[in-house]
């Protein structure tokens, strides 16, 4: 896979995707919207950006791309670094396609311009969701037809079409006025046929002699035994600081109880294997902590 497509996949799950030394893609959620001039719904959606200014190495970028790829985060810095070279490169004298999330080019000030694709939708609460396009309606003006005097000068002066328009409108009328009594004489029976059969039903007793038997489904949840933990802390609150800081760098942190000096433990993260959490262990001495240890519960 290419940085560009490491890229996609991360800005479906976080709001902020920094590509160390070159800049961030921020996203940014928006309502569903109509277009009156169009007349096109569009859905919810997340709004893609580009800010140059920032560049420092969170380690979202590098720690997603070192896991998908299994190699060390120094290499996964390196793999960043190279495509970058090539972005700027390319920038000198065309734009770069970044996957489905939109193009770079530089303007007259060398400054990187992004350019979003509208047809992308990287809000997981819209999959399946497209804009909809609905044909304008039209208002038509009533028109009146005006009783003709019947005399036989005005027999003669009016011309044959308008007489047999003005007898084809009052045939019409007469129609219409016979067919809405009807209309209203089958809506009266039907409402008494509903009103017979909902007196049916409240009036019914439903006894059933075999209940069905009762299904009990035990569901079993994998449990995740074993901890990267990031610290230890005697304040409460100093606990609750340090899970709010890895949860917005990204990670599937959580408290994970006391240990038996009575400080809260932190983790990084959780895992079901003892060879998962290693491997995630690893990778955090190496770019993250080098305090941090593997908890067995």
């Amino acid at each position: 896979m290419t940085l560009a497509n490491y890229i996609n996949d991360l800005l479906y799950r976080y709001d902020c995707v920094i590509v160390p030394n070159f800049g961030g893609f921020v996203t940014n959620k928006i309502g569903a919207r109509v277009n009156t001039t169009t007349h096109t719904f569009y859905p919810p959606k997340k709004q893609l950006t580009f800010n140059a200014y920032l560049q420092h190495n969170d380690g979202l970028l590098a720690n997603y791309i070192a896991s998908s790829k299994n190699i060390s985060f120094e290499e996964a810095v390196t793999f960043i670094a190279e495509e970058v070279a090539q972005w700027n490169e390319k920038l000198e004298t065309t734009s770069v396609t970044v996957a489905s999330v939109g193009s770079l080019s530089l303007n007259e000030a060398k400054q990187v311009v992004f350019e979003p694709n509208l047809s992308s939708n990287f809000l997981t609460e819209s999959f399946g969701l497209a804009e909809v396009s609905t044909p304008s309606v039209e208002r038509v003006k009533e028109v009146t037809i005006k009783s003709l005097p019947t005399t036989e000068e005005n027999k003669k002066t009016i011309p044959l079409y308008v007489r047999r328009a003005a007898a084809a409108a009052v045939f019409i009328g007469i129609a219409y006025v016979g067919w809405n009594g009807v209309q209203n004489q089958q809506q009266q029976v039907l409402a008494n046929q509903e009103e017979a059969v909902e007196k049916k039903i409240q009036s019914a007793t439903f006894v059933i002699e075999n209940p069905l038997p009762t299904i009990n489904l035990n569901v079993s949840k994998e449990a995740r035994n074993f901890h990267i933990i990031a610290g230890a802390f005697q304040e409460e609150h100093n606990a609750e600081n340090k899970l709010a800081e890895l949860q917005d760098k990204g990670y599937d942190a959580s408290i994970v109880g006391k240990n038996g000096l009575g400080l809260t433990q932190v983790a990084f993260a959780s895992y079901a294997t003892k060879v998962e959490a290693r491997k995630a262990l690893e990778i955090i001495k190496e770019s993250v902590s080098e305090d941090a240890w593997l908890l067995a519960k």
